[in-house]
């Protein structure tokens, strides 16, 4: 069997200090691990309350002031193109969203990334969620419905030949269009999709040449990854032509001690707004959103204040951090991880979350035991 290939994920925040180093230190740390692909997330804003980014809470708030101002990420990847001339990672999005972008720009982007990198570059996409559509005027009833009409555009686009193209759509009508971009060597970048729910599965199943699920559970993937693949079947693909990948963020540390620590900090227990309620009540607990909240799709962290979110911090269950990260000494995380490949997990992307540590001197640490779980996802 074939090892894992493994991925980088960067959170593209601003720092103090620009854009660059955050994103350079990142992809020189996936390069000296022997990553195989560099990803950067697409966010206008953050997933976790702006009202708790302080330094009393998160050492990191010292060196980024403000964790909403994430920058646009199809131009750091063109930046990290064109600057660094070292090694050979894969570039991708994980995820772009069909909302707010048009996916005519979308296609271009990717076409134009694929060209600059020759042939390394994926489109990772997905639905997006409310907090990076609504407060920017993009209608979000019905944003499975705009993703398969965004999916099915660029794929005419990219099926043109460079010849007008028109195309009814509720979404995104074409009207004498042309797409003139050519493939690179005849091959247009990969898609990946972000699927969870059972109609997005069946839409990566016709469209996806990558899956990004939203479970943190090593039974319910390997569940989803037979769903993928009948659905993939029954829209005349192949199935296992599509790679299995998926994202996991981990918390690790020099000790135990500095495990706890952030897994028990305010931040940490707040990231598990962003799962849905069904999570919570496996685990014992009502949402603090309420018992139908779907979690990060509905989200909008930005209304909520620093009182309110601390008093959602206490009935956060410990199991449920444990679940949504990966959590634990850099042994205890491969075998977790292992578990994922078991059920035919083939391309981890991994975040480091030391970030979030209270003190930022220990989240700079954090690094060192992060390397190491790369190193060794590779002999998996």
């Amino acid at each position: 069997m074939p090892g894992l290939r493994i991925g980088v994920m960067h959170n593209t925040i601003n720092s103090k200090y620009g854009p660059k180093p955050l994103i350079q230190a990142d992809y020189l740390t996936g390069l000296a691990a022997g990553a195989d692909s560099f990803w950067v997330a697409d966010h206008l804003n953050s997933v976790l309350p702006s009202s708790m980014w302080k330094p009393k809470y998160v050492g990191a708030a010292k060196i980024i002031p403000k964790m909403d101002a994430h920058v646009e990420p199809w131009t750091m990847l063109g930046y990290l193109a064109g600057h660094n001339k070292l090694g050979r990672m894969t570039l991708g999005v994980a995820v772009t969203d069909t909302g707010r972008r048009n996916p005519a720009v979308t296609a271009q982007a990717a076409v134009t990334l694929h060209h600059l990198t020759r042939g390394r570059a994926i489109l990772g996409i997905g639905t997006g969620e409310r907090e990076g559509n609504e407060p920017y005027g993009v209608e979000w009833s019905k944003p499975v419905a705009r993703f398969e009409e965004a999916m099915a555009t660029i794929r005419a686009l990219w099926d043109s030949g460079g010849e007008l193209v028109s195309r009814e759509s509720a979404y995104f009508p074409l009207h004498n269009a042309t797409f003139a971009l050519t493939p690179y060597k005849g091959k247009w970048p990969e898609i990946w999709i972000a699927a969870h729910g059972p109609r997005m599965i069946r839409a990566a199943g016709r469209y996806a040449d990558g899956w990004f699920p939203g479970t943190t559970r090593a039974s319910e993937y390997g569940k989803q990854l037979n769903d993928l693949r009948t659905a993939a079947s029954d829209a005349g693909r192949d199935p296992m032509a599509i790679t299995p990948a998926g994202i996991r963020f981990i918390l690790t540390g020099r000790s135990q001690d500095e495990i706890d620590e952030i897994v028990d900090s305010e931040l940490v227990r707040l990231f598990t707004l962003n799962s849905p309620a069904t999570d919570w009540a496996r685990h014992g607990a009502e949402h603090p959103m309420g018992a139908d909240f779907k979690g990060v799709q509905d989200l909008v962290p930005q209304l909520i204040d620093e009182q309110t979110a601390l008093s959602f911090v206490s009935k956060v269950p410990r199991e449920l951090v444990k679940e949504l990260f990966v959590v634990g000494m850099p042994d205890d995380i491969v075998d977790q991880l292992a578990e994922f490949r078991d059920n035919g997990l083939r391309c981890l992307v991994v975040g480091n979350m030391g970030a979030l540590h209270p003190k930022l001197s220990k989240s700079a640490a954090a690094t060192t035991p992060y390397v190491k779980v790369l190193r060794r996802l590779k002999k998996l």
